[in-house]
């Protein structure tokens, strides 16, 4: 029978240390390049398994993803996703992955297709995308397709275009659990608002989920007092014209109980109704901004739904490369979990 090296065979072949190997093969800390080399040809004489682990360790420069994310300097939200994706992209530098990082203004989708464009003419292996403008990526992700380059999708899920993977919560569900969120810190029956806070919202499919979640979630309870309304606002930087139209709207509707606030801007709502409301009212919101924890700690938010935009970013990158340079099988879709975050337990996400 044929023998099965081991990490210490492949250290003697080598005349380095078993740490040594082992931090080659699990890409922790630094190794020299000439040790790198000695361990590759050590694992290829002994025929170590898994082969493709030697392969990925002599590649070099051979395998460039473009990541197409929005600034973060515009938006704090998009950091995380940001620092994921440089956190893959150090992890994975030594098995000849590069990536570049392609970023635009998420207020402006003539600036998503510009960046998408210059992807687009330049030569890469793979494409890690958050398609937040729904129309203008259909295009670009059709081009891709019959390039054939492979590409992935996190926080907005497009199906029909067969991503290799998709990265990100499941919107439909995120909507749901919102609704149970609120009826459950609600117990009197009245009116509960989804309130969008976006410039985009038709061509936004993930927050279309959203909303369709929450009002799947109150369909059963109409019967027995329960209704569901919806703003969307574009202008919610107008702080007076802002104010304004939420005064408005509580005025009209006595009976509101609670707000679902479907994207990150939890603490725009917040503000407000610390403002001008001596009652309160269940706010239910996602991620965990530096305003919004601030909020949450302070009860004028009830509960955040963590959306971890760092996992998305950093799973987008690695399930490319395991495609891309290690072969393996990638998972079509890769939900993160919906974490459900109180002031109670906020210090364990932070």
């Amino acid at each position: 029978m044929k023998k099965i090296a081991r990490i210490k065979d492949i250290a003697r072949q080598a005349g380095v240390s078993a740490g040594t190997v082992d931090r080659v093969l699990h890409n922790r800390g630094r190794v020299s390049e000439g040790a790198k080399k000695r361990i590759t040809k050590a694992m290829e004489a002994l025929d170590y398994e898994p082969n493709i682990m030697a392969r990925a360790l002599v590649s070099s420069g051979e395998y460039r993803i473009a990541a197409i994310i929005p600034n973060p300097g515009n938006d704090e939200y998009w950091s995380a996703p940001f620092q994921g994706v440089e956190e893959a992209a150090e992890q994975l530098r030594q098995y000849g992955v590069v990536v570049d990082k392609f970023l635009f203004n998420q207020k402006d989708a003539e600036s998503f297709k510009k960046e998408a464009q210059k992807v687009s003419t330049s030569h890469y292996s793979g494409i890690l995308v958050a398609p937040i403008f729904y129309r203008e990526s259909l295009a670009f992700l059709s081009k891709w397709k019959q390039d054939g380059i492979p590409f992935n999708l996190f926080n907005t899920h497009i199906p029909d275009y067969k991503p290799v993977a998709y990265v990100g919560q499941d919107s439909y569900q995120s909507g749901l659990l919102a609704g149970r969120l609120l009826h459950y810190g609600c117990k009197q029956p009245g009116t509960f608002m989804v309130v969008h806070l976006d410039e985009q919202v038709t061509n936004s499919t993930h927050l279309i989920r959203k909303e369709q979640g929450f009002l799947d979630y109150f369909e059963d309870l109409r019967s027995v007092g329960y209704k569901v309304i919806r703003t969307e606002v574009d202008f919610w930087e107008d702080k007076p014209r802002f104010d304004q139209h939420l005064q408005k709207l509580l005025e009209s509707n006595p009976d509101l109980r609670g707000f679902f606030v479907t994207n990150s801007r939890s603490f725009v709502l917040a503000d407000f109704l610390q403002k001008y409301q001596s009652g309160h009212f269940q706010l239910v919101g996602y991620d965990l901004l530096l305003k919004n924890r601030e909020l949450l700690n302070r009860g004028a938010i009830d509960f955040l739904i963590n959306q971890n935009p760092h996992g998305q970013g950093y799973w987008g990158v690695k399930l490319m490369a395991d495609y891309l340079v290690f072969k393996k099988e990638v998972e079509q879709i890769k939900y993160l979990p919906l974490d459900v975050v109180t002031k109670e337990n906020m210090q364990y996400y932070e």
